[in-house]
């Protein structure tokens, strides 16, 4: 009886460590504008309350172990509501806060859609974004393209041809190695 609870206590501690390994750790603005980041990319979701595609892609692309590990040691993952009233301040620059609903904050302003994914270099400045849902799969070259340095080699195109023979098993590599 006693083998048997703490097997089964032992299982438990282990998928709590592997679900807990696998989620992304999001970061608010106000914490990224204070971080120190060396080389890399914020990567800031846009969201709304609102937004089903948001949902759907927090349940199934954010959450793939994949995708969660690629975000958390290759970017500066944040999430921000596109609709906040918050007045935020980023490298320097304020930005006021919406009115809510249907009513895009300043710093969100530009994006034309929800959920769109935005990059940031480590100044702040933008660099690329990635509009609309995308699936894990999918989102994964996506993610790899820019973690590793792979877009000023390839352009986008090529490189999502070649990726699953030529770079997925590299990617996967690196990312049991670190």
């Amino acid at each position: 009886m006693r083998l048997a609870c703490a097997c089964l206590f032992f299982s438990f501690q282990l998928s709590f460590f592997n679900s807990a390994q696998a989620q992304t750790q999001w970061h608010t603005l106000d914490e990224a504008a204070n971080a120190k980041i060396g080389s890399k990319f914020y990567f800031v979701d846009f969201y709304t309350d609102w937004c089903g595609y948001c949902k759907k892609m927090d349940r199934d692309t954010f959450s793939d172990p994949t995708v969660a590990k690629i975000l958390n040691k290759y970017f500066y993952p944040v999430k921000f509501n596109a609709e906040s009233t918050k007045k935020i301040v980023w490298f320097g620059q304020t930005y006021k806060g919406a009115g809510g609903r249907g009513r895009a904050h300043e710093f969100a302003r530009g994006i034309q859609g929800y959920p769109t994914a935005a990059l940031y270099r480590a100044d702040g400045t933008p660099f690329q974004s990635i509009p609309g849902y995308i699936p894990a799969k999918e989102f994964i070259v996506i993610l790899w393209y820019f973690a590793s340095g792979d877009y000023e080699r390839y352009p986008y195109d090529r490189y999502a041809k070649i990726f699953d023979k030529e770079i997925r098993p590299v990617m996967e590599k690196e990312l049991k190695t670190k």
